[in-house]
């Protein structure tokens, strides 16, 4: 949609284009801006609204070209972002690690579990992984959406130090699918249903390392300017947000192409 703030930075786009020339001969000299009267600038301004009313268009080529511009600052600064945090992303000494672990290519979600376009995601990054073999998968737990969220994550975190990956792969598959509010109910439902040691597994939740673990991943999070759920690295490439398969697949696919 062509909101209105859209239309106001576009509007200035255009404003800027159209001044160009003046601005030009100004730096060469001939053209001095500030020098106007206030009935030259009413004129001018005159002439500007009347272009931009003949030719609309202008408008909205401004915002593409705004727009681009500005899609390629955010992925520069996010290659850099990527680049200065890559030993920290690849080997933090607890997040969880699946898929191939010699795959050729990593791929890293940062996700929470109340989030629903996490819960979009879940089954097209199974498929991703499991279609491919080559894909090394590495979880961060970043709960930001409430108490539920950090429930959820420490219980997960809890059982991973508990009772190790194969169990913590399958807790963070049935709380990405729990319905309701993960409270002392149905946690120890699914710790007793995947034959976990509940008790064990609760007691650990308000331990020290559980809170380290969240913790450090919340301060790589904040060093990417990562602040929302789920954002991805692929390989080189950080993408915020849901992408659906054929997107992620094509991005693994340029990964690839790019070594």
């Amino acid at each position: 949609m062509f909101t209105s703030t859209k239309f106001l930075r576009g509007s200035a786009a255009a404003l800027c284009l159209l001044a160009a020339p003046m601005v030009q001969a100004q730096d060469d000299g001939g053209f001095d801006f500030s020098s106007m009267t206030p009935d030259q600038r009413a004129a001018f301004g005159a002439q500007v609204r009347e272009y931009l009313l003949e030719n609309p268009q202008v408008i909205m080529e401004a915002v593409a070209v705004l727009e681009d511009r500005e899609k390629q600052a955010q992925a520069a600064q996010d290659d850099a972002l990527v680049t200065d945090n890559m030993a920290r992303l690849l080997d933090d000494g607890f997040s969880y690690v699946g898929g191939n672990p010699d795959g050729d290519v990593t791929v890293i979600e940062f996700m929470d579990y109340r989030c629903g376009y996490c819960r979009r995601a879940h089954p097209e990054v199974e498929e991703l992984i499991a279609s491919d073999g080559n894909i090394r998968y590495i979880l961060k737990e970043f709960p930001i959406l409430g108490e539920a969220s950090m429930v959820s994550s420490k219980f997960a975190v809890a059982t991973h130090i508990v009772a190790g990956d194969e169990a913590y792969k399958a807790v963070h598959d049935a709380l990405i699918t729990l319905e309701g509010n993960p409270g002392n109910g149905p946690l120890r439902r699914i710790a007793q249903t995947l034959g976990l040691d509940a008790d064990a597994i609760m007691a650990e939740m308000e331990s020290d390392e559980v809170a380290r673990r969240i913790a450090e991943t919340r301060e790589l999070a904040i060093a990417m300017n990562i602040n929302g759920t789920p954002s991805f690295v692929f390989g080189e490439e950080m993408v915020r947000g849901y992408a659906p398969l054929p997107t992620m697949r094509q991005i693994i696919e340029d990964q690839r192409a790019a070594e």
